[in-house]
């Protein structure tokens, strides 16, 4: 898998290298706790909160604030649509995604978009429309849809851009790539809501954007 390093202050990414009855023979569903993973040969990119499966046709992309070099979203995105994963604090069986929806709902109103909520895969989620300005001035609708799932003292948050926000029924294989990651709440206190932090692998190397 190569991932890219994404500015959060600028366009300009930096590619970074590097029925009812239960079968227990079926594989479990995750996003799983890093102490639940199955026992597999898997290796996974370890980014500290979050421990990412390699996919194929999947790059990558960590956008990160370039003046604190605090890497602020993980994202997966391929051909058709893109995912973006957070992880946060949250307490223990509690449901913070049932807390904080509302609250993205309201937020969307204020922006002048529309978010609606859905039954999904994982339970409620929320199809979003935002009218966002593009660089040449003109508008266009850009479409998400977020999904929030309750862990041992974590919510992920995965925003689905692209096809598969609009196209719910064909999202499927997008969706799988949810229930592939880890997420490692660690031991420290936290406040509920905290971005549980993200770090560059320490194998990955930056490498300078190709000139014109």
């Amino acid at each position: 898998m190569k991932f890219r390093r994404k500015s959060a202050e600028t366009d300009t990414a930096n590619e970074v290298l590097l029925d009812d009855a239960v079968d227990p023979a079926a594989p479990v569903e995750g996003p799983f706790d890093v102490d639940d993973l199955p026992a597999d040969d898997v290796e996974r990119l370890d980014l500290g909160s979050l421990l990412i499966e390699p996919e194929e046709g999947r790059e990558l992309r960590l956008q990160v604030d370039e003046s604190t070099g605090e890497v602020q979203a993980v994202i997966l995105a391929g051909e058709d649509g893109a995912v973006e994963l957070r992880a946060f604090a949250a307490p223990r069986g509690g449901d913070l995604w049932g807390t904080v929806r509302p609250q993205i709902a309201a937020d969307m109103a204020q922006h002048g978009g529309v978010a609606s909520e859905r039954e999904g895969r994982f339970g409620p989620e929320l199809v979003c429309q935002l009218t966002v300005q593009l660089e040449d001035g003109t508008t266009a609708t850009q479409p998400s849809r977020i999904i929030g799932i309750n862990g041992p003292r974590w919510m992920l948050r995965a925003t689905l851009l692209g096809r598969p926000a609009v196209e719910v029924d064909d999202a499927g294989a997008w969706e799988d790539s949810i229930t592939r990651v880890a997420v490692r709440r660690g031991t420290g206190a936290m406040p509920v809501g905290d971005v549980l932090p993200v770090v560059l692998p320490e194998n990955a190397r930056r490498l300078d954007p190709p000139t014109a």
